[in-house]
């Protein structure tokens, strides 16, 4: 072969095309890949993120007292995806195949790589209506020792030795322009080469022009990403009907270059998006005091304890508790006219249940050592881990004070509506009159009940319950929350191979996509809602199937 062709071309050097070119290396195949960041984005999202999984029925459940089985598993994802399109056809045959494999053979496999995870399992979108609906009935957020680094690292390991072996090339600042189509065949790709960009990884790259490129290969594998990146493209998919008018202000989940434009160059060369409205955004996203991409913000991962206020201090209605079903939060908190709200809380809650999303934001975690772990999250007094109190200190999104009256003006510094004092204090008096005894009728302290009737969250994710208004457990803490984009859950079209599909349903030969750009599989094997670790999992997931696709020639 020639130094511009080869057997397989991927575009976009995330984990979904790393596990791509990993598996056709090992199948022998020559593979170039292409990517328009510099090789210091290697990994591209996933690098930045907590390196959650969703597995099933694990010995770290087990050792949890978790019982967890394939088949509720299953029933939890349909209850949540609501398929209910003829086009959720391959996404639910998808979504089927992916709860089969993170029952079976997803954590013997990652683990004989290398992959090692924290014991405690996280119970993340817990839903919070029918058992029947939307949310995980157990826990299953199984955090890699490492985060998102240690995710990519053995994929990356496995893909350097094909590189060595001179079975994979990676070509960087290679940006894909027009996918080459003959008589209806994919046959290669063309674009521009950018200049050299010496960017810290994650902030934007320059996109000057410095020549001209053109590979062949009979299978063109796109794995570029998501549209979370590109506000433009998310106010254009947004789903008014279900979620209301887009937000005005919106905080970015994921950097500068998840920007969507392999999506319409795929469907230019045939391939078709379906369910192109349905994405995933959080409700609790705060501005990083430290930013690294542009609007950069950092989703807090919350435990079930703080309080949960509108834009007028009005306090959500239950399934809107923290955790628990986040895009009926976020239509709850747009409906109000405003897109902002806010958590109300104590030190005490900080403490233990607030979690930043990624990589950066978990030293420890991504440390991968036990002696960090202790240091930030058990031996650090009343203080929570140092990131989140970075935060607290800088963020301006957080308003810290040591009465009730002087939290609320601080609120109302930073909101665009006033609260009323004496509203919030009611609400919040109400709740700490519930703490008298171990019986409740408020939905949330149940909520903190059952929580805490699981150890891991009873250990390190769930606040032992005691009154917001006693001096003892302050200082009183309020955060602005902003919408925070993230997931793409709608993508291209494709079937178990990865092949894409097009507008008839037919494949189109050569092409092929995997990761978030195919909607994580199927053009959308989450349907209308994630259940959490799926995005990591799914680009595992996507990308082996391709790799492993006997349709790459």
């Amino acid at each position: 072969m020639g130094a511009n062709t080869a057997d397989a071309i991927i575009v976009g050097s995330g984990l979904a095309g790393l596990v791509a070119a990993a598996e056709l290396g090992d199948r022998g195949k020559r593979v170039i890949l292409l990517d328009q960041e510099p090789e210091s984005f290697l990994g591209g999202q996933a690098f930045w993120s907590l390196g959650g999984l969703f597995m099933v029925d694990t010995p770290e459940q087990r050792r949890m007292g978790i019982r967890d089985s394939a088949d509720l598993a299953l029933r939890d994802w349909l209850g949540s995806a609501q398929f209910d399109r003829p086009e959720d056809a391959w996404p639910r045959k998808w979504a089927e195949a992916y709860v089969e494999f993170a029952a079976g053979e997803m954590r013997p496999w990652l683990h004989a790589m290398g992959l090692r995870w924290f014991p405690v399992v996280g119970w993340a979108e817990r839903g919070g209506s029918y058992a029947d609906g939307h949310g995980n009935s157990v826990p299953r957020f199984h955090i890699t020792w490492g985060t998102g680094p240690g995710v990519l690292e053995h994929f990356l390991r496995r893909v350097q030795d094909h590189v060595k072996a001179g079975r994979i090339e990676l070509r960087f600042r290679h940006q894909v322009s027009h996918i080459i189509m003959q008589n209806g065949t994919a046959t290669g790709v063309s674009g521009e080469v950018l200049a050299p960009d010496t960017a810290q990884r994650g902030q934007k790259t320059n996109r000057d022009e410095i020549g001209e490129f053109e590979v062949y290969a009979p299978s063109i594998l796109v794995t570029s990403g998501g549209i979370g990146g590109n506000f433009d493209l998310v106010r254009k998919a947004w789903p008014r009907d279900r979620l209301g008018e887009p937000p005005r202000d919106m905080v970015a989940g994921v950097p500068f270059h998840v920007d969507g434009r392999m999506i319409a160059i795929s469907e230019r060369a045939g391939g078709h998006v379906i369910n192109g409205d349905r994405m995933w955004h959080y409700t609790e996203g705060v501005r990083n005091w430290d930013p690294i991409w542009p609007d950069h913000g950092i989703r807090i991962l919350p435990g079930p304890s703080s309080m949960w206020f509108d834009a007028r201090g009005n306090r959500l209605a239950p399934p809107c508790l923290p955790g628990f079903d986040t895009l009926t939060t976020l239509r709850e908190i747009l409906k109000t006219g405003y897109d902002y709200s806010w958590f109300v809380l104590t030190q005490k809650v900080i403490k233990k249940e607030f979690a930043l999303s990624g990589s950066e934001q978990n030293p420890d975690f991504t440390s991968a050592k036990w002696s960090e772990v202790i240091r930030q999250r058990i031996l650090s007094g009343k203080s929570a881990t140092a990131p989140v109190e970075a935060f607290k200190q800088h963020g301006e999104d957080f308003v810290v004070a040591h009465s009730l009256s002087e939290l609320v003006r601080g609120m109302n510094q930073l909101g665009e509506v006033p609260i009323d004092e004496t509203h919030l204090r009611a609400q919040i008096e109400a709740r700490d009159a519930q703490m008298d005894n171990p019986f409740t009728k408020d939905a949330q302290i149940m909520a903190i009940h059952a929580a805490r009737n699981y150890r891991g969250d009873r250990l390190i994710r769930t606040a032992k319950p005691h009154k917001f208004l006693d001096p003892v457990n302050g200082p009183l803490i309020a955060v602005r929350l902003h919408v925070l984009t993230r997931k793409t859950l709608g993508g291209l079209h494709t079937n178990l191979d990865g092949q894409m599909l097009g507008a008839d349903g037919q494949v189109v030969p050569g092409l092929f996509a995997a990761g978030e750009v195919a909607g994580f599989g199927g053009g959308g094997y989450h349907g209308y809602n994630a259940l959490e670790g799926t995005f990591l999992g799914g680009c595992i997931f996507s990308g082996r199937n391709a790799g492993r696709s006997r349709a790459i020639a």
